[in-house]
């Protein structure tokens, strides 16, 4: 287990700590790669000095992609800590320097992350160990959760978590934790199964897992793309990549319509009701019999047999 400590901007910070939002974009202005975490760790945010430079909040990290601005912003809208598009260029365009900032629609950075808390100020607190060696550090610095100073972030933060939800929800999940912030485990009362994706997550995700390709198509124009439910999230369907499918937006139309399907050997059918009922389609039909044209390489992202057979047994008209 780590814990990432990531140097935060107050605007953002208090932009999405006053609309209390539990899923969020931590953006960087570029595309270089994240690797300090695994599904589930800890990501801490760190202030700057002018606000103190104490831990001020965090949340679970979900997973790191690259992104072009215009889909960042399609798919977190305001998780992404501003009110619109444009807002959020101009802020990119401020972090990049050279040629970079120049370029239009550049892909940036995304750290998707979960089940995000905002601490009261009086419970803000510093990072261990010499403050004065984060002036030399640009983004963070990743801790072993197993060693002193990993594990004290970490204890620190289950603490107040624990004080935070016993207050919000004195029966709720966190009531089971010790006095010490562990849970009986040893692990401190965190746990994958609580952090589920949002839909700002769902969208990010299945684009990336389908490479930003349309699974029936092929298409790779992103404006006319969109992050399909199988079993949509109104009929319990989960915000979960395997339950999902990259779409031309026609293709979606008529996948959530009923007349056309994914069977759960990837074969793609498209229905005799499209014809009947418009007296058209035979663009559609091309399509009839053949597998699908972009598959996730990741077996757990790849569509669910239970979900596509729902699909085939509920919504599609045969």
């Amino acid at each position: 287990m780590k814990v990432y400590v990531g140097k935060t901007d107050w605007s953002w910070y208090e932009y999405l700590r006053d609309k209390n939002l539990d899923e969020v974009n931590f953006w960087k202005p570029s595309g270089v790669p994240f690797k300090a975490l695994q599904e589930g760790d800890l990501f801490l945010f760190k202030m700057k000095a002018p606000q103190g430079g104490k831990i001020a909040g965090g949340g679970f990290f979900t997973r790191y992609v690259t992104m072009t601005v215009e889909w960042a912003w399609r798919a977190f809208g305001i998780e992404n800590g501003v009110d619109n598009m444009a807002e959020l260029s101009e802020r990119i365009v401020g972090y990049r320097s050279g040629a970079g900032a120049l370029e239009e629609n550049p892909r940036i950075g995304c750290i998707i992350l979960n089940d995000v808390f905002w601490f009261d100020e009086r419970d803000w607190f510093d990072v261990p160990g010499n403050q004065d060696d984060w002036r030399y550090i640009v983004s963070g610095k990743s801790y072993d959760a197993e060693k002193p100073d990993g594990k004290w972030l970490y204890e620190q933060t289950a603490m107040r978590l624990k004080a935070k939800m016993l207050a919000d929800c004195p029966t709720g999940p966190m009531a089971a934790l010790g006095t010490d912030g562990a849970s009986e485990d040893g692990r401190y009362g965190f746990s994958m199964a609580r952090h589920r994706l949002g839909q700002g997550a769902f969208r990010a995700l299945v684009a990336d897992a389908y490479h930003d390709r349309c699974a029936i198509t092929g298409e790779r124009t992103l404006p006319v793309l969109q992050a399909a439910h199988i079993r949509p999230y109104a009929k319990q369907g989960p915000h979960a990549v395997c339950n999902g499918l990259f779409l031309r937006s026609d293709m979606h139309t008529l996948f959530d319509a009923g007349y056309l399907t994914v069977t759960p050997d990837l074969t793609i059918h498209v229905s005799k009701r499209l014809h009947s009922d418009f007296d058209n389609g035979r663009i559609y039909y091309a399509y009839q019999g053949e597998r699908l044209a972009i598959v996730p390489d990741a077996l757990r992202d790849q569509p669910s047999r239970d979900f596509l057979e729902w699909h085939n047994d509920t919504v599609f008209l045969g």
